[in-house]
């Protein structure tokens, strides 16, 4: 773990001419166009350490759909942990929109098109592979450097949860992102319909009267979303590994989720995919499943992740480091390559929950610093866009 300076603890990351620095250095290739997604496959298969971003959508889109489409691709492409980003696509108008919405972050940024080609999908990889090529050169000169906690912005998830959850992981993340707000960090999570029921509880804490009310609105539109489509919570959230592990109402998974966001007050209700205007702890009006709330947090700016689980889910981002955290001793005992957080010393009462944070928070800086997850060796990485309707 980098040591602390007299401005507080740090973590050696990667700065950026604009904005925060980045615990990893990726260059992204981004296919825009379900159209572009094998030749992108090629390309980034072809570069050692590219990650690959291939979205199935990006054409008959319209809408808020489209909208938020790209705010995803675009924010993915603005994370700080990309370097440098090649964007691939169909055609030249669409790669050029992208690209002008990136460009503004100053990193280097090259595109190839079909439109460029003449259709020519080996052509285009070939073109891909050359200009990837150079962006991971140029990126290879970047060096870590001592950079302040406060930089960081953390997404918290929770996936698969059980009674330990409510009871241990998430108050331990919750502690956490108490550390990195008090040090001027930021922090947000997000999954709406698991606020359902404690929505009285966030609005309490709500920076202002306009947040609370924002707050407040985001779980009931959801909640009349839900009753729209005939749907009944139970069963479907909690789900049915929940309600094994202990969870018997939608209410009472609330509560324990909302205990991973800590005590501090809220900022503001982001919409999917925005980035927080100040620090503090942020709440994201997003889906409550983790593959989408995850991508959400990244496409907001996430450069790591916190992810509490009882009995395992080995889902992580594809961009952001995710630290996976249980409190459940089976659990731990049965997934040592999956479980990144040993937490259960507190669940047994063998260790002190303010102590096993203080712990939590080293391991984040650590990771911010380079070390590894889990998920990052085993691969056990995507990124899920999420959809508000169909194509035509």
């Amino acid at each position: 773990m980098p040591a602390s300076v007299s401005h507080g603890p740090v973590f050696l990351g990667f700065p950026r001419s604009t904005g925060r620095a980045g615990v990893r250095n990726y260059l992204l290739a981004l296919s825009i166009n379900g159209l572009t997604s094998p030749a992108a496959r090629r390309i980034a298969a072809g570069l050692p350490g590219c990650r690959l971003v291939a979205t199935p959508y990006g054409r008959g889109q319209y809408g808020a759909d489209k909208a938020s489409h790209q705010q995803q691709m675009i924010g993915l492409a603005r994370n700080p942990n990309v370097g440098a980003v090649l964007i691939i696509g169909a055609d030249r108008e669409s790669v050029d929109h992208i690209a002008s919405a990136v460009a503004a972050d100053g990193k280097p940024i090259e595109s190839v098109a079909l439109d460029d080609v003449h259709e020519d999908s080996l052509a285009l990889s070939d073109r891909g592979l050359r200009a990837g090529a150079r962006l991971s050169h140029a990126i290879s000169r970047i060096r870590r450097q001592p950079i302040p906690a406060s930089d960081l912005l953390i997404g918290i998830e929770c996936g698969h949860s059980d009674a330990t959850s409510g009871i241990v992981t998430n108050p331990l993340a919750g502690a956490v992102a108490n550390r990195l707000v008090d040090l001027g960090g930021t922090a947000m999570f997000g999954e709406t319909v698991e606020w359902l029921g404690a929505e009285h509880v966030l609005a309490a804490r709500a920076a202002n009267a306009d947040v609370a009310e924002a707050i407040r609105h985001a779980v009931l539109r959801r909640e009349q979303e839900v009753a729209a489509s005939g749907t009944d919570l139970l069963g479907n959230n909690p789900g049915h590994e929940n309600i094994r592990g202990g969870i018997s109402s939608i209410e009472e998974k609330s509560l324990g989720a909302i205990a991973k966001g800590g005590t501090r007050s809220v900022q503001s209700v982001l919409a999917l995919a925005e980035a927080p205007a100040n620090p503090g702890l942020h709440l994201m009006d997003g889906p409550s499943f983790s593959p989408e709330s995850l991508t959400g947090f990244a496409a907001a700016g996430a450069q790591i992740m916190l992810f509490t689980t009882g009995p395992g889910n080995s889902f992580c981002n594809g961009l952001a480091p995710t630290i996976k955290i249980s409190a459940h001793p089976d659990t731990v005992r049965r997934l040592p390559e999956q479980i990144d957080f040993d937490a259960s010393a507190v669940l047994m009462g063998a260790a002190r929950l303010e102590d096993e944070a203080a712990r939590a928070f080293d391991l984040l800086l650590d990771t911010a610093s380079g070390s590894a997850t889990w998920g990052e060796i085993l691969d056990e990485t995507a990124e899920v866009f999420t959809r508000l309707g169909g194509s035509h």
